[in-house]
């Protein structure tokens, strides 16, 4: 029996030994490293799953209408998307399933080319790779327009790891050039609820979707979107994929035949999320208190933070001069703090690590004074 073939093994394991290190500490592990939310699910969500929770029949692979019309609402009231069509959402089982599966769905193998980030989730990779296609790291559209080879084109923005933020200009030559090769763009906007930064913070995140970078077609289009991080469910698998209609419904055809359902309740719970601002406001406001108090921490220390305009992550290398991220890593471990090594986001990421928001106030109040102390 033959299995896909991926020659590397789970990049996390590797921290193993560092996260034994940083247990030792006298005050007890800080762990910045995953990304997984820890603060409470919204009242207002858990009870809309509880609500649903008599599901004894199939779900609908498609999504509930209401879920459907409240991913739209949501698009035209946070992400300056008006109009789009409720038939071109597809609620996914979280957002990674959706980026792992996407290139297969889509029918790319051997000979095709897949963009993505050079320094990025390694979703993306793996994605290509599972569908047999080949993987391009580039972030100048220069290195790949024009060539009829590339299918697909990754967008992620805010950015893993490092919450850059694309502005409307370039995410309007990405969409121009993919066009002229009938490649299809897909924007991983999971962050954009978590900008920090002007103009964020003020005009919002720009989407994919857009009509200043669409044009106003959705054509050839989709975008990735997960409740995890604004609502904290990542425990429910909650995320989308909308855009293009087209694409979508033979997403849906597909993945009918596969059985790849949001179950029932999850989405019920999604549908009252989305309609409901309140909630993720407050958990942007817990995040920044955190976002604040590790800074003042990393810059004591002598380290700088680059880019992280949005996102909940802070991307941090020495000041004074270039360390491998693995002695970074080292470094924090021997203070009890295990952060996330860049390589694991490709080599243009060695120089820094990826310090999560998401750890408890005590646990970041206790971070930033042992870096403060250091």
């Amino acid at each position: 029996m033959g299995f896909a073939t991926l020659d590397d093994e789970y990049p996390w394991d590797a921290l193993a030994p560092f996260a034994e290190r940083a247990r030792r500490h006298p005050r007890g592990l800080v762990d910045l490293s995953i990304g997984t939310p820890v603060d409470p699910t919204p009242a207002v969500v858990r009870e809309a799953l509880v609500a649903a929770a008599d599901a004894p029949g199939y779900p609908t692979t498609h999504g509930t209408a209401a879920l459907r019309e409240s991913v739209s609402d949501w698009f035209a009231r946070r992400r300056g998307v008006p109009g789009l069509d409720p038939d071109a959402v597809l609620p996914t089982v979280g957002s990674k399933e959706a980026v792992a599966l996407l290139p297969s769905l889509l029918g790319l193998g051997p000979g095709d080319v897949v963009v993505h980030p050079e320094t990025a989730y390694p979703t993306y990779d793996v994605g290509a790779r599972l569908a047999g296609a080949t993987p391009l790291a580039a972030d100048d559209v220069a290195a790949w327009e024009g060539r009829s080879d590339v299918r697909l084109v990754w967008v992620n923005s805010p950015a893993n790891p490092h919450g850059a933020v694309h502005p409307v200009e370039h995410l309007q030559r990405v969409v121009a050039a993919a066009r002229r090769i009938s490649a299809v763009v897909v924007s991983d906007e999971c962050y954009a609820e978590l900008a920090w930064t002007e103009p964020w913070t003020a005009s919002g995140v720009p989407s994919l979707l857009d009509p200043r970078v669409s044009g106003g077609s959705h054509e050839g289009l989709l975008v990735a979107y997960s409740l995890s991080k604004q609502s904290n469910v990542a425990g429910y698998r909650a995320a989308f994929l909308a855009g293009d209609g087209g694409l979508v419904a033979e997403l849906v055809r597909l993945r009918k035949h596969m059985g790849m359902i949001v179950p029932a309740p999850v989405q019920a719970a999604m549908t009252v999320a989305l309609r409901d601002d309140e909630h993720v406001a407050a958990q942007r406001a817990v995040y920044a208190r955190r976002r604040e108090l590790l800074l003042g921490g990393l810059a004591a220390a002598g380290l700088v933070v680059d880019h992280s305009e949005a996102g909940l992550y802070l991307w941090v290398r020495p000041d004074g001069g270039a360390q491998d991220c693995w002695q970074t890593v080292s470094d924090l471990a021997d203070l009890g703090i295990l952060v996330g090594p860049g390589v694991f986001y490709g080599e243009a990421g060695r120089g820094h690590v990826r310090v999560a928001l998401t750890a408890s106030d005590e646990r970041v109040a206790e971070a930033a004074a042992r870096l403060s102390g250091a």
